[in-house]
């Protein structure tokens, strides 16, 4: 949350405010802008061997601090620890493998130009301001910090306001495992200082993780001020069970699709959309496997739901799943925020949910799933299309060639085949629709913030 002097981080957990970060004053942004240009410019003539070296240093110092760092997180929102601990270990594992297979993503590339006479190269483009989200506060900034900066550019981090302790933590870490003073830089801007610095000359593109309302703010002023951006935004994926799948595996990818992180994921499996003569099947074993979930203490190793990040995403959550069942679904389990001080909202399942109804159309952004009834395939396509978002979504059938042909229907950036969405540094993520433009990871994430420049040689 934030006031008017700056963010608060509040333990959703004991209720307990831990931390306050006053905003940054103009001469502060002015400073952390400055200090991220200096650094890019001696950063972007380094070798690329160095900055691939200097990511080995980082994967070491994230494990060497990961508990810490994961306790942080889930101090600040909730986070469970056993949850956390694999979020620092996968943005270790994502700097190592940038650090293996990013400088071929470099490498000048010929082209079709007879001789040899014309080649492109990626060059740099300077300091990247990102606008981050919470419900990953170390996995989201990396997943972008670690290709921009082996492009050879410099990163500037403006987080969420209820996680400013997970970001000071983790710029620490980086600076000490070798990181240039501005190379990595956090600062605590509102969002007028926010605007500020994307028309300033000294920031060359900017990228945001967060809502579609965030998104289409933070597009216009970086339009406004001809410059790129690359946005993920929300969702509401589709999850479709067609009668020939392994009702057993689909719903054990449902669990972890829909409920981790406590359902607080973009591409988390929003609308379970399950074929008619399978539906009842799925749905018993799909309630009895909430019904086992652990719901606690997110420091206890065994919680797999904490607490909601924050109070007002409760609020506005709980809001969405009542006008749901006032436009006539079922609420087969759950349906209600959790009584005492910890901001935890029971794990929900709802049925009978139809097209047009709050949450089909809406994203539920907690411990909620909505189970959708589909007359046969082409139905469940139909309705996953049905929806002004596009990031991802998961398709469970036994006939690979079958899921293979529907997956190609589906308008989203990632469908995943009898697993649920998740994401890899190996292929990229990113949206369509309203879930945003650009891809992170994968060649595609570390080439968006590239100028890739046409070289043509004439003797």
């Amino acid at each position: 949350m934030t006031t008017p002097a700056g963010a608060v981080s509040r333990n959703p957990f004991t209720g307990e405010v831990i931390g306050h970060t006053p905003f940054a004053s103009t001469a502060e942004v002015d400073a952390a802008l400055q200090q991220t240009w200096s650094a890019f410019q001696a950063w972007r003539v380094s070798e690329i061997a160095s900055r691939s070296q200097l990511l080995l240093k980082i994967a070491g110092g994230l494990r060497q601090q990961a508990r810490e760092l994961a306790e942080m997180m889930t101090d600040e929102m909730g986070k469970p620890i056993a949850q956390g601990l694999a979020e620092v270990e996968k943005s270790a594992r994502l700097c190592e493998w940038y650090a293996e297979h990013g400088p071929a993503f470099l490498k000048p590339e010929p082209t079709l130009v007879e001789n040899n006479k014309a080649f492109v190269q990626y060059l740099p483009l300077g300091p990247i301001l990102a606008v981050m989200p919470w419900n990953f506060p170390v996995w989201q900034v990396m997943r972008g910090a670690v290709p921009i900066i082996l492009a050879g550019n410099s990163y500037l981090l403006k987080p969420a306001p209820n996680v400013m302790g997970s970001a000071l933590l983790l710029q620490s870490i980086l600076v000490g495992a070798g990181v240039a003073e501005g190379l990595f830089r956090v600062v605590n801007a509102d969002n007028d200082a926010v605007a500020k610095m994307i028309h300033d000359r000294r920031i060359a593109a900017v990228t945001l993780t967060g809502s579609v309302r965030a998104g289409a703010a933070i597009a216009g002023l970086a339009g406004a001020a001809i410059k790129k951006s690359v946005l993920e935004l929300g969702g509401a994926d589709a999850f479709i069970v067609l009668a020939d799948a392994d009702i057993d595996a689909a719903v054990k990818g449902a669990i972890s699709g829909r409920f981790m992180n406590s359902g607080q994921i973009c591409i988390a499996a929003k609308r379970i959309i399950v074929e008619a003569a399978v539906y009842d099947q799925f749905r018993d074993k799909f309630i009895a496997a909430v019904k086992a979930m652990k719901v606690g203490d997110p420091r206890d190793e065994e919680t797999l739901i904490g607490p909601m990040a924050r109070f007002d995403l409760r609020d506005e959550l709980d809001s969405q799943v009542q006008a749901t069942l006032k436009e006539g679904a079922e609420c087969l389990l759950g349906g209600h925020a959790m009584p005492g001080a910890a901001n935890f909202y029971a794990p929900t399942v709802l049925g009978n949910v139809k097209p047009g109804m709050t949450s089909f159309r809406q994203e539920l952004f907690g411990p909620v799933a909505s189970l959708i009834v589909a007359k046969d395939a082409e139905d469940a396509i139909a309705m996953a299309n049905d929806s002004e978002f596009g990031l991802g979504g998961s398709l469970w059938s036994r006939d690979l060639v079958k899921a293979r042909e529907l997956a190609a229907r589906i308008e989203t950036g990632g469908v995943f085949i009898n697993s649920p969405s998740f994401s890899d540094p190996r292929v990229p993520i990113g949206g369509v629709k309203r879930s945003g433009y650009g891809r992170e990871l994968s060649h595609f994430g570390i080439r968006e913030f590239t100028n890739a420049q046409t070289v043509w040689l004439e003797e």
